[in-house]
This record gives C-alpha cells, sequence and structure tokens, in this order.
C-alpha cells in the first residue's frame, strides 16, 4: 500500500467392517503414532479426507509424516494443516511447525479436498503402518458376535459442492466482509475522521504503524498533517472514533507497514517487540487486531512466532490480516504465503493486492493473466484457494478507483463479477477455477479515503453484493 496517490492473499476409518465366519479379537498395541481416516463429505466427483495423527507411544514425538496411494483418477487438491509432497499417485503429508510435537496421547488433525471417487490405501505414519504396528504373535480367534441389524441400503446424502469451512468461532465478524484502508496521513484523497467512515465498511485498516529504534516494535499516534487538515484531529479523539465504530459493530485493526514501512521482525527478540508494542497499542486505543502489510520484506517465521505471542496475550478475539502485493502469493515456499499457511489456525483472513501487478500465471499455469480483469483477479484468487487456504481466509483486495493505484484499477462490478466467479460459478471470463469457493471472505480496497473522493462507488457496489452470495 502506498501513502502517495498510486499504491504500490489411512487407514480408513470409515471402518471396512467385514462379517465373516470368524470374529478377530485384536489385542491392544500402539507403540508410536497412528493414523485415523474419515471422508467428512462426499459430493460424487469429489470429497474431504481428514486424517487425524494419535501418538499412543509413551514419549513425545517432534514431528509426524504420513504417506498414502490413491488409485488412478483421484488427485488431491487443497489441503490444510499439514504440507504435501507427491509422486506419481503417492501422496505424502508432513507436520506444519506448529503442529509437529505430539505428547503421549496428544493428536493432530490435517485435511484435503480431493476429486475423484477413490479412496486412500496403504497408508503408513512415521514409515510404520497407520492402524501400528503389526503383532508378532497371531491373535486367538473367538466365533463371531450377533449381526443385530443389516447394513443400510442407502448410500448417506451427499452435498453438490466441497464444503466450505465456517469462519473461525475466535470472532463475531460477519460472514462477509468488506475491509478499507484508513488513511493516517495527508493525501490528494479526502482527509477523514475516523468516525466518518462510510458504514458499508465492516473492518477498518488503520494505516499505518510506524517503526521505532527498537528492531520490531511499532508505534502509532496521529499524522500531524492529518491532523491540521482536519483543523485539529488529536490521539483521544482518535480513541473516541475508535470506540464509536466498535459500537457501531465495526472492527478497527491496526496496519503495520506499507510501501515506505520499516518494520522488520528478524529476529526471537525483535518478535518479542512486535507483539509487545502491538499488544500496548491494542490496550492504549482499543483495536480489535493487527494487519501485516510489509511490502519490503518478511521473515515467515519470525513473524508467526510474534502473531503468535500476540494472539496468546488478547485472546482468541484478536484478528489477524495480511493485505500481500501479488507476487508474494503465487508459491506457497514464498514468505508472505507460508506465513500465511504457518498460522493457518489463527489467520483471520488475506485480502491479496491483486493490482499493480502486470500479468501473471494463474493457478493453471497456462498463461499470464492482465491486471484489471476478471481473469486476473479469479486465476490468482484460485492460487491461495488451491493451496492451503480456506475460502473464509481469501479476500479480493482492488483500488477503489481514479488514483489509487498505479495499475489494475477496475470497475466495482469486475470486483462483484470475480465473486461471483469464485463463489458460483458464473459471471466469469475465460479463466474458470476448477471448483467453486461459496465460503469466499469478501474484498478489500485502498482505500476509503479514495472510495470517498470518487463517490463511494466501491462501497457502495460491493458490500451489497456480498449479502447475495451464498
Amino acid at each position: 500500500m502506498k501513502r502517495s496517490r498510486s499504491l504500490v492473499l489411512g487407514m480408513v476409518t470409515a471402518v471396512a467392517a467385514t462379517v465373516g465366519a470368524a470374529w478377530v479379537a485384536l489385542p491392544a498395541y500402539a507403540a508410536g503414532p497412528t493414523a485415523t481416516f474419515v471422508k467428512a463429505s462426499d459430493w460424487g466427483g469429489g470429497w474431504e479426507g481428514r486424517y487425524t495423527i494419535t501418538n499412543g507411544g509413551s514419549t513425545a514425538i517432534s514431528s509426524w509424516t504420513l504417506a498414502f496411494d490413491l488409485p488412478a483418477g483421484t488427485t488431491v487438491g487443497s489441503y490444510w494443516d499439514a504440507l504435501l509432497t507427491s509422486s506419481g499417485q503417492r501422496f505424502t503429508f508432513t507436520n506444519r511447525s506448529w503442529n509437529g510435537s505430539l505428547a503421549p496421547g496428544a493428536s493432530a488433525t490435517f485435511g484435503f479436498l480431493a476429486t475423484g471417487t477413490g479412496s486412500p490405501t496403504n497408508c503408513r505414519v512415521n514409515d510404520a503402518p497407520c492402524g501400528g504396528a503389526v503383532p508378532t504373535t497371531p491373535p486367538a480367534t473367538t466365533s463371531a458376535p450377533p449381526v443385530t441389524s443389516a447394513p443400510p441400503t442407502t448410500p448417506p446424502p451427499t452435498t453438490s459442492a466441497p464444503p466450505t469451512t465456517s469462519p473461525p468461532p475466535s470472532s463475531d465478524l460477519p460472514k462477509r466482509l468488506l475491509t478499507g484502508y484508513w488513511h493516517n496521513f495527508d493525501n490528494p484523497a479526502v482527509e477523514l475522521r475516523l468516525r466518518d467512515v462510510p458504514a458499508e465498511y465492516d473492518v477498518v485498516a488503520v494505516s499505518f504503524a510506524e517503526a521505532t529504534s527498537t528492531p520490531g516494535a511499532v508505534t502509532f499516534a496521529v499524522d500531524p498533517g492529518l491532523s491540521a487538515s482536519l483543523g485539529g484531529y488529536t490521539d483521544a479523539d482518535f480513541s473516541a472514533d475508535v470506540r464509536t465504530l466498535r459500537a457501531r459493530g465495526k472492527k478497527v485493526i491496526l496496519s503495520v507497514g506499507g510501501e515506505t514501512g520499516r518494520v522488520a521482525v528478524n529476529s526471537a527478540s525483535s518478535a518479542t517487540a512486535f507483539a509487545d508494542s502491538a499488544y500496548a497499542l491494542i490496550q492504549r486505543y482499543g483495536f480489535d487486531g493487527v494487519d501485516i502489510d510489509l511490502e519490503n520484506g518478511l521473515n515467515p517465521t519470525y513473524m508467526a512466532q510474534a502473531l503468535r505471542s500476540l494472539r496468546a496475550k488478547v485472546g482468541p478475539s484478536l484478528i489477524i490480516a495480511m493485505a500481500p502485493q501479488t507476487i508474494d502469493m503465487q508459491n506457497p515456499a514464498s514468505s508472505y504465503f507460508k506465513l500465511a499457511l504457518d498460522i493457518k489456525d489463527i489467520l483471520t483472513v488475506v485480502n491479496t493486492q491483486f493490482y499493480n501487478s502486470g500479468a501473471m500465471l494463474g493457478c493453471d499455469q497456462n498463461a499470464a493473466y492482465g491486471q484489471g480483469t476478471v481473469n486476473f483477479i479469479v486465476a490468482l484468487a484460485c492460487i491461495q484457494l488451491e493451496n492451503g487456504l480456506r475460502p473464509d481466509q481469501v479476500g479480493l483486495g482492488l483500488p477503489a478507483g481514479p488514483g489509487a493505484a498505479g495499475g489494475g484499477i477496475v470497475s466495482p462490478s469486475v470486483v462483484n463479477a470475480a465473486l461471483d466467479c469464485l463463489a458460483k460459478g458464473t459471471n466469469c471470463g475465460s479463466f474458470r477455477p476448477p471448483r467453486t469457493y461459496p465460503g469466499i471472505r469478501g474484498a478489500m480496497t485502498w482505500s476509503i479515503n479514495w472510495d470517498v473522493s470518487n463517490g463511494n462507488n466501491f462501497a457502495r457496489t460491493v458490500k451489497p453484493h456480498l449479502a447475495t452470495l451464498p
């Protein structure tokens, strides 16, 4: 974001029970981790699978790896809470940085979406059978238990589309979000007191927190130039306005970074400084969370540490948003994308800036799509949606009209068309995503001030359209 005129996201325990002449009484054994699998949902041409790894041993484990085969014609698409590699039809998942350590009796779950009708086979966890070690002594057999009822002849109902995950229960945010940035600086856009933000915005990101001389630490105060332009606007006025917006049911978060921001969290000590200083600002001004908008480099390891520490201080109500540039969300291994995936369990939303980007490859990797089009927005949002982020964690960031960006400015109707394409499969351009994502979270704009300068066209067009999405 710029502060000037131009602005720079097994063992299958759907258990295959067979009733034979003899029933095997299996002994209790679990020398290490085991894994169970369920199909959480099935819509005919695909399904959602979930594995739960449980440490059945007497000592803690520090990591886990689970692998299974899928038959030809069935493959994995989106996945979450694990990392994925594949070779042919063998799919291998490993833990994320935050869910690898399991104490005795503890468990971790990851999930994925698959296309095709097959199910996992040959499951192994930490190179042992997912059901546990094979016993060395054949178990005794007993007569078969009585069968009390016949298995159902009618399969359970299926859904027509992959399930969407509801927004995390850690906050009272609405299902759909319109986010806008509020300028704490003076530029050619209209200057606004915070309380004068139009009612359409659900989340207001205050831009920006500033770096201090302490690495990682951030500070905030009302900009003197803005105060002068508004005829006097103090920190006390701003704090009162935060309370006013919150009383209206809005959320106010503090954005860190921007085009000229120099906040750097590159060590354990700077991560602590970030968390401590951000928490102090939340307490002082009443912010509901933070937005990470670092355009000059980001260390995912230490920023993840900082954000987890901050959430431990604030609690589950903390909003954590991100506003990466388009290039930052092209590859799950890149720093911004890795951060988003590493904190997925506490992340609220990623509002990628789909502008000032030029042409870029989409999730099909077949063509470069030009910015400022439905194809560009959908094909690039698809990268995030197909590589680990839940739909409710993905928002579309676009400029609010003339003056707001150097490129990629679109009519708000184009934003609505992109939302329709992603959520419903309608109003698409020539590119169509591999599936629909009914849980897509919403849209973001840079900025509220530029939107007001352009007649509130973005908010008044996009906000009511969000209510039409499934």
